[in-house]
């Protein structure tokens, strides 16, 4: 168990003074968890992809879930969370909450101590360089855009919708942090002083906003699909038109060969001497009359 008392600092103590920051295993809440006399029996098995508060008679209980922003995909990091007007409890099988806690007592000092105070920016650690990660994929998305319009279509869509789909996990993110800071500034049991509150007020607007950035890029990754959408229809159009010009200009071909190739006696220029040069030359007419044909109708473009 890591005890820590709410000074100037964050101060690593060995007693309960308040307000305090309490760190622990869940072997060590269960078996520590009434000295802290919040009276509740905390569901360790809550789910840990989840974000929310919810009210006590006495506490205010939790989960805090932190997605990896370097790998959406893989599993959140999580814990619970237990507080009242004298402390906060972090629950925490690994060592996310304690990593939290140790990066907050080395950072952070305040001019005015309070549990309101640690917990705006123990929130605020959660959402920290979360502004950088969304500037990476809008410009990842741009880059996009460029090289879509440079014809480059190979893995784009697979690309685009992964980004859609890592948007969509930390907009659910934001949305659950947003609900998890109302829960807090509500105050509810009124554990917090009416003029702290401003923090998580704060904290809130905060992750809206980001929330916002997130709203505006998912439909940008949907302008980004429609262009993939379009240049791969186009490059589709501008094969056909190949297909079909070069099937144009071996149409009259086929025709001639199908016209001599036929069997029956008596046909023009069957015994002529002149007469496979005079079809060699009027297939070579043919075709380059066609090709000008089709260069001044700009189906070459």
């Amino acid at each position: 168990m890591h005890c820590y008392t709410i000074r100037e600092a964050l101060m690593p103590s060995d007693e309960l003074c308040g307000p305090y920051v309490v760190v622990l295993t869940p072997g060590e809440w269960e078996e520590k968890r009434e000295s802290f006399g919040m009276g509740i029996d905390l569901d360790m098995s809550a789910d840990s992809h989840v974000t929310k508060a919810e009210v006590n008679l006495d506490s205010l209980t939790g989960t805090l879930c932190i997605p990896d922003r370097k790998n959406l995909r893989q599993e959140p990091e999580a814990f619970n969370f237990a507080l009242d007007e004298r402390g906060l409890v972090l629950i925490d099988a690994g060592d996310r909450a304690l990593r939290m806690v140790e990066q907050i007592r080395r950072t952070k000092k305040w001019r005015s101590p309070c549990l309101e105070r640690f917990l705006y920016d123990m929130l605020e650690s959660v959402i920290d360089g979360d502004l950088i990660l969304l500037e990476d994929y809008e410009d990842s998305l741009s880059r996009m855009e460029n090289e879509l319009l440079d014809g480059q279509l190979e893995g784009q869509l697979e690309r685009v919708l992964g980004i859609r789909s890592e948007l969509l996990q930390l907009r659910t993110h934001y949305e659950q942090l947003i609900d998890l800071g109302q829960e807090l500034e509500e105050n509810e049991n009124g554990f917090f002083g009416k003029d702290q509150l401003r923090f998580f007020e704060l904290f809130t607007k905060r992750v809206e906003r980001l929330q916002d950035i997130v709203t505006g890029m998912r439909e940008h990754t949907i302008q980004v699909r429609d262009l993939y959408q379009t240049q791969l229809q186009d490059k589709q159009n501008r094969l056909m038109m190949v297909l079909t010009v070069v099937s144009t200009i071996f149409l009259p071909l086929t025709l001639i060969a199908g016209w001599f190739g036929m069997n029956f006696t008596n046909m023009p220029l069957i015994n002529a001497p002149w007469g496979y040069p005079f079809v060699i030359v009027l297939s070579v007419v043919l075709v380059l009359g066609l090709i000008r044909y089709f260069q001044r109708k700009n189906w070459f473009n």
